[in-house]
């Protein structure tokens, strides 16, 4: 069983954002959340609430397990 590793999911989100070709302030204003957050989670500061890793996810078009690290697709 894979553990969520807050590290992984930054760089996944990281990754994911730049794929889609967004700022970290262009990726919060459509998510209604702050920069600073978006910030705190790629560099594994702050952990996501669950809304936020589910809107996340939505965004990307991908799954809350990818997007956490726990799964390769």
């Amino acid at each position: 069983m894979r553990e969520f590793d807050i590290k992984a999911m930054g760089r996944r989100l990281w990754e994911l954002r730049l794929e889609k070709g967004v700022s970290q302030n262009q990726m919060a204003a459509e998510l209604s959340l702050s920069n600073a957050s978006i910030s705190y989670w790629e560099n594994g500061k702050q952990e996501p609430t669950a809304s936020a890793i589910v809107k996340a996810a939505i965004y990307f078009n991908v799954s809350t397990d990818y997007l956490l690290g726990l799964k390769e697709y």
